[in-house]
């Protein structure tokens, strides 16, 4: 039996990974969708004060008092970033890192450096003028809008400090969702991440799906369940 820890992206939830957590307890294994503190159901958390820490402490508060190992530590576009912090703060306990079209972060890198200065720029812009300074509104539209919720800007600025040699010794995966129209500001961003993991020797994988998952929950589902 194995154990996935499945962590959602900006502006997300843990509900984003319902089908795939049902696939993969199906299947006879674990699977934990933790909400990062101030979005979906813990929204009315949201704070200023929110960093890209408070969400590191929300997925190793996690494994430690529920006392899983050999965790499948799963992250998801922006949760990239959540789960490289993770690994530094609890090695023992992972088995695997899957970054499924997610950030690629090395030591002393934000979000927002991996996002570049343009595209940064527009969410420091739109959390100050419409997000009181401190969060980034989320869009609305599409078919999960409504579910939602601001992203704390603090938790993209913040840089994050990755040098502990077990954490850099885990076993990592990549997933590239090649699906992603042209106009998708995530489309060259996720192809420099590739690239990246390409270079460091990671297990390389691609699904071609969009990068929201959307109809493609049922390829990532199989596609973690092979990798356990």
């Amino acid at each position: 039996m194995a154990i996935y820890v499945l962590v959602h992206g900006a502006w997300a939830g843990g509900w984003m990974w319902r089908t795939v957590a049902r696939e993969l307890r199906a299947a006879g294994h674990e699977a934990f969708t933790p909400t990062l503190t101030g979005l979906g159901e813990r929204v009315h958390l949201a704070n200023p004060a929110i960093d890209l820490d408070t969400h590191v402490l929300d997925v190793v508060n996690l494994v430690r008092f529920e006392r899983l190992e050999r965790v499948v530590l799963v992250g998801h576009s922006f949760a990239g970033m959540v789960i490289s912090g993770v690994a530094e703060r609890v090695p023992a306990s992972i088995g695997r890192l899957v970054y499924l079209d997610a950030f690629v972060p090395r030591d002393g890198e934000s979000g927002a450096d991996l996002l570049g200065r343009a595209r940064a720029g527009f969410f420091v812009r739109a959390a100050k003028y419409r997000g009181e300074g401190w969060r980034v509104p989320a869009r609305l539209d599409g078919p999960e809008g409504e579910r939602l919720t601001d992203m704390p800007l603090k938790a993209g600025l913040q840089r994050l400090t990755l040098r502990d040699p077990a954490a850099r010794a885990l076993p990592r995966t990549f997933v590239l969702f090649t699906a992603k129209p042209a106009h998708d500001v995530l489309r060259p961003v996720m192809r420099r991440m590739a690239a990246r993991a390409r270079r460091a020797g990671w297990d390389y994988r691609e699904l071609p799906i969009e990068h929201g998952r959307g109809e493609g929950a049922d390829a990532v589902a199989r596609l973690l369940l092979e990798l356990a």
